[in-house]
């Protein structure tokens, strides 16, 4: 019986440590381990408002760079049409006044020739009014006014 007691003894013993920590330990031991879970919901739910976050700045700066690249773009664009507009206009400048210097060149050319037909007319005239004077000093034959007319063609 002995060891009947002693099992009765050590059962009593068990069922007293098993209420005592089921009233005093385990309540805050659970507690404590509510605690920590919820602490560890808590960071890994901020982890993922983190990677949240994170994804939604890289959305951000990759629309910021797209933007950043179709203004780039434009302002090249308006550049290049700018310099077309640059290069066609010194075109149209460079035209007009090779026009202008052309029919200054051509006003040029007329006026020379004006003179010169004038100091023609000139000659010519004063060729004309000495063929006819020698004429007139001579006597009027058909050889002689032949070699007269000869001579002046020459002279034209």
């Amino acid at each position: 019986m002995e060891i009947g007691m002693t099992l009765l003894g050590q059962a009593l013993s068990f069922a007293l440590l098993i209420w005592f920590t089921v009233k005093f330990i385990w309540p805050p031991l659970m507690a404590a381990i509510e605690e920590r879970q919820q602490r560890i919901a808590e960071g890994l739910a901020a982890a993922d408002r983190s990677q949240k976050d994170l994804a939604q700045a890289q959305d951000k700066v990759n629309e910021a760079l797209k933007e950043a690249r179709v203004k780039a773009n434009e302002i090249i664009e308006q550049a290049h049409q700018r310099a077309v507009q640059m290069i066609d206009q010194a075109k149209l400048d460079a035209i007009a006044e090779a026009d202008r210097q052309k029919a200054l060149a051509v006003a040029d050319i007329e006026a020379a020739t004006n003179r010169a037909r004038e100091g023609l007319r000139t000659q010519v005239s004063a060729l004309a009014v000495s063929g006819a004077e020698k004429l007139l000093r001579r006597e009027i034959d058909a050889g002689t006014h032949k070699a007269l007319l000869d001579e002046l063609a020459a002279q034209l």
